[in-house]
């Protein structure tokens, strides 16, 4: 295990063994990680070629692979006691007694060490290390796996031709996850505030058993992490997981099924070529755990629901077609040096590119759930909506004098009052899950544009003696300067196939594009880049 990882034991004084952590089903226990030592990763595969031509072959395989957990999670989540900094007097204007009174003897946002009634009393702002504490990793961690497998078909015929056809498929299991241990959802489809289509009547919104302020009211700290015993009463906070603690879990799974088949000739008559044409799906549950995307979050929307964040990876592309070529002219081959190397000598490398675009998550950009995470939370889905469209909504109140009260009163009144929320356009297929409200529209359900895409490159050669030879060229990536908003980078680079990062943007960011009623909504032209044409020159000499 890394050391980032390790120095979780150096917060042992948060364990709360009686804390049972759901999905893992380990104590909430802060000690050294126990390396897996048992793993066991077969591979196995055969090639057959019936009869004696030596034309077909059949292939098969089935292995396993593990991974390992990266430096980032440990580097990223540190314990409080390395994690907290201490402001100190300035020193360049003279302390007096600095070391003699301690140096940095611990307070400010440090764990505070021997805290007691005397040091409250002082003035000391005591800091417990439950309080204190935002991340945690599972003492007896689980490699991440893979489960693939393949079986295919490749046969040559004619005198430069070659066909197969493959099936692949692949199972991630226990992948890294990122998940809020300690918080829990408000909202559920027994509690929560309704999305109208059509504005009901007052006497409706005044009959409604739900408002805000009520749904908020048991707070989103799960029972079990607040009110903790202490070892000493005078901590602030009363030994509560007050903020968040991010778990990296190995709750994450991924299935990927996938019919590859191949066209290929080789090199004869100055022309080489491949046609490629896979179908195929992948489904997980997680897919980033980092922030890399805006586009699929990296945390669910119900903290203690992975099995609700099953559906389509942002990584699936339905269809994928090439095909690539290599064309050296055959004219001016023999004949003198002006004409073999002015006139003759050029070749042709065109690419076609047509992939199915990425999924996206139609987001809320609201804590819609209140479980204090707005990454995750999705839309209202409207099944008769026009599809693609996105509406805002507008917040409908029970009856009340919230506007004559005192401005510091007025917040709250109005979360008392808050009931219900009106569709602000009734066709729209998602609509804005405002706080409160039951997000129904499942994960990765928007398709980006697709990726339709011709490169090309040009080489012109110089062949100046026997060994020494001199080439010019040019490589034009989306040659037909065709417009393509996608996420990532220009798909002739081969940035934008199995990209999904949400930092390349025109304006405004990609969560203004998944955002239902924002004037960007489903617009990729507004968001992505368009991938103009990129031109390289290169240069090589070969001797």
């Amino acid at each position: 295990m890394p050391i980032g990882e390790q120095r979780q034991s150096l917060n042992a004084a948060a364990s709360q063994p009686q804390i049972i952590v759901s999905g893992v089903n380990e104590p909430l226990v802060f000690s050294k990680i126990d390396s897996p030592k048992k793993d066991f990763a077969p591979r196995l595969g055969f090639a057959y070629s019936p009869g004696e031509s030596g034309n077909t072959s059949i292939r098969g395989g089935f292995g396993m692979a593990y991974d390992v957990l990266y430096d980032n999670i440990g580097v990223l989540a540190p314990p409080p006691q390395l994690g907290a900094t201490n402001d100190v007097p300035d020193l360049n204007t003279g302390t007096a007694n600095f070391l003699g009174g301690g140096g940095l003897n611990g307070g400010g946002s440090g764990i505070t060490p021997n805290c007691n009634a005397a040091t409250v009393a002082a003035g000391t702002n005591c800091v417990d290390a439950i309080a204190s504490t935002s991340a945690w990793i599972p003492p007896h961690t689980k490699w991440p796996y893979s489960i693939n497998w393949n079986l295919g078909v490749q046969h040559s015929f004619g005198k430069a031709f070659t066909a197969e056809i493959n099936y692949v498929g692949d199972r991630g299991v226990h992948l890294d996850v990122q998940d809020r241990i300690n918080r829990q959802s408000l909202v559920s489809p027994s509690a929560f505030l309704p999305t109208y289509l059509q504005a009901p009547s007052q006497a409706t919104l005044d009959g409604l058993a739900n408002n805000l302020a009520s749904l908020k009211a048991p707070g989103n700290i799960v029972p079990a992490y607040r009110n903790l015993p202490c070892d000493d009463p005078n901590f602030k906070n009363s030994c509560t997981f007050q903020s968040s603690i991010v778990g990296d879990l190995p709750l994450g799974s991924s299935n990927y099924n996938g019919l590859e088949t191949q066209l290929r000739k080789r090199f004869s008559g100055g022309l080489a070529f491949q046609a490629a044409y896979t179908y195929s799906r992948t489904i997980d549950n997680a897919t980033a755990d980092f922030f890399s995307t805006s586009l699929t979050p990296r945390r669910p929307q119900d903290f203690g629901n992975f099995a609700a964040e099953r559906s389509v990876s942002p990584l699936s592309r339905t269809h994928r077609f090439t095909i690539a070529a290599v064309y050296n002219l055959p004219y001016f081959k023999s004949g003198n040096w002006l004409m073999k190397n002015v006139v003759g000598n050029w070749g042709f490398s065109p690419i076609y590119t047509y992939e199915s675009p990425e999924w996206a998550d139609v987001q809320s950009a609201t804590d819609a759930n209140l479980n204090g995470d707005s990454a995750g939370d999705r839309a209202v889905f409207n099944p008769s909506g026009v599809s693609g469209t996105g509406s805002g909504i507008t917040t409908l109140f029970s009856t009340n004098t919230c506007s004559t009260q005192a401005p510091s009163a007025q917040a709250g009144c109005f979360a008392s009052h808050t009931v219900a929320y009106l569709a602000n356009n009734p066709s729209a297929q998602y609509i804005k899950a405002g706080a409160g409200a039951l997000a129904t529209a499942g994960r990765n359900t928007l398709a980006t544009d697709p990726t339709n895409d011709v490169d090309l490159a040009v080489y012109k050669d110089l062949n100046l003696t026997e060994r020494f030879k001199f080439r010019l060229g040019a490589q034009f990536a989306n040659i037909l300067n065709h417009p393509q908003f996608i996420p990532g980078g220009n798909p002739g680079l081969g940035l934008g196939v199995n990209d999904v990062t949400g930092f390349n943007t025109i304006s405004g960011g990609y969560l203004n594009y998944l955002t239902p009623g924002n004037v960007n909504f489903n617009n990729p032209k507004s968001v992505f880049p368009g991938n103009a044409r990129t031109i390289g020159l290169v240069a090589k000499v070969t001797f």
